[in-house]
């Protein structure tokens, strides 16, 4: 098989294009959830908290072509100075853990609505007429209705459930 054709038969598998769907999907989902933490959650926290801004929280390594004391840290950076920034670290700290918190709260959200119209319309998976599960007739074990091999003790099963 060329070198060409190879590539083609795996940029073409169908897992290859639903992992690059799933990244294009999450990286839209995360620019939303930045969003609602930068738009919405920061100013309401900036605004409790007396607007304080950690950005511009620095300790100075070595000090620039300008004697120091900086106001800010660009300031700072303009200068030359070397310096250690724990405030953009905190600020990031704290964006993190509300963008988290905002992609909990949304996936939780549609986990809910989720149930909430699985109980409404019903499950199709659930009405289906095979069982959910079975047990191993060596480990006795509950495995998947479908699995032909234990995952627990790997014996090969015949295709009726006891």
């Amino acid at each position: 098989m060329s070198f060409v054709s190879e590539f083609r038969k795996f940029a073409l598998r169908g897992n290859l294009v639903d992992m690059a769907i799933g990244f294009t999907v999450g990286a839209a989902f995360t620019t939303v959830a930045k969003s609602i933490v930068g738009d919405l959650i920061m100013p309401v926290v900036g605004l409790v908290t007396g607007g304080s801004d950690f950005a511009d929280l620095f300790w100075i390594l070595k000090p620039g072509t300008q004697a120091p004391p900086y106001d800010t840290l660009q300031a700072a950076q303009d200068a030359g100075a070397v310096t250690v920034n724990y405030g953009v670290f905190v600020n990031n700290i704290i964006a993190f853990m509300l963008v988290a918190l905002v992609m909990f709260l949304i996936v939780r959200l549609m986990n809910r609505a989720e149930e909430k119209l699985e109980a409404q319309f019903g499950d199709d998976a659930a009405t289906a007429e095979d069982p959910s599960h079975k047990k191993c007739s060596y480990c006795r074990t509950q495995i998947p209705y479908k699995a032909i091999r234990c995952p627990n003790c790997t014996s090969e099963l015949t295709s009726t459930p006891e």
